[in-house]
């Protein structure tokens, strides 16, 4: 059995699921609830100049940074963890395969799944924008699109392999709970706090360069750092400024001298995201006895 074969049959199975096309009924609702209130309310959700396409684009992103990583939760945990706890990995592995098949299919399977439900969603805001905008960049779309499915699918394989390290579906569970919490709820709070001790117990009112590639450790943040990178021109309309903390804090990442200083660093975290967990979680699902 090919990692093909392994991840049709894993597609198949999670398209035949309702909570999959539960996910995809909430994804689609929000995205044209939102995109229709961004419209017609620009002012209240932080577009003061009025709404434009290009706006549009990185309002979704916040959408999209809490949708991906929750969905991808629901979605992989059990994609191997669920296998074991069960015993049909022994069954699977019976068949003419290797671990390694099994595994590359579980991610291609299972990120295929988040893929296509987070495509229907966007596909339908971005959609009602257009119509309701007038307007519509087919460039930035493409690009807005492709990174945002990418992002989809690095965090498909993060939680798929975070379950390749466990037999038991709720530590799976735990582990990628906790994964969110930490790098999604929590990191802004860690190189502030870094940048605090290190300034003597207080925070300067410039960003140091080596703090920026520690706030683009968050996959969601990183994400966003990309669009920037490749979509400078619409991030410079709408605002966006992934240099900014929340601290008051600021550098103008665009101007600074070291790559690791610049928005297309988000870039090479998005691949570091990618192929660590792959790495780790086929090491550890390679070593494990069934």
């Amino acid at each position: 059995m090919t990692w093909a074969a392994v991840a049709k049959k894993d597609f198949r199975d999670a398209v035949q699921s309702r909570a999959l096309w539960a996910l995809v009924a909430v994804f689609v609702i929000l995205s044209v609830v939102s995109t229709y209130a961004y419209v017609e309310v620009p002012e209240l959700l932080g577009s003061p100049t009025g709404a434009t396409f290009g706006g549009l684009l990185f309002f979704t992103i916040g959408l999209v940074g809490l949708f991906v990583p929750l969905s991808a939760i629901v979605v992989c945990y059990k994609s191997l963890a669920g296998e074991r706890e069960l015993g049909s990995i022994k069954l699977l592995l019976s068949l003419p395969t290797t671990r390694g098949r099994v595994f590359a299919g579980k991610v291609v399977g299972r990120a295929a799944v988040l893929v296509f439900g987070l495509g229907v969603g966007l596909l339908a805001g971005l959609g009602v924008g257009a119509a309701l905008l007038g307007e519509i960049d087919l460039l930035a779309v493409l690009t807005f699109v492709l990174i945002t499915l990418a992002f989809a699918a690095v965090y498909a394989t993060i939680v798929v392999g975070i379950s390749a390290t466990t037999g038991s579906t709720s530590r799976a569970t735990t582990l990628s709970l906790a994964f969110f919490v930490v790098f999604e709820l929590l990191w802004d709070a860690v190189p502030m706090g870094i940048l605090y001790v290190v300034g003597g117990l207080s925070l300067p009112s410039t960003m140091p360069d080596w703090l920026y590639p520690l706030m683009q450790v968050s996959p969601s943040a990183a994400y966003f750092s990309a669009i920037v990178a490749l979509l400078p021109d619409l991030a410079a309309t709408a605002g966006a400024d992934p240099a900014q903390s929340g601290a008051g804090v600021q550098a103008s990442a665009a101007a600074a001298e070291p790559f690791y200083s610049r928005p297309v660093i988000g870039l090479v975290v998005l691949g570091l995201w990618f192929v660590v967990p792959l790495v780790v979680g086929f090491y550890r699902f390679d070593g494990a006895d069934f």
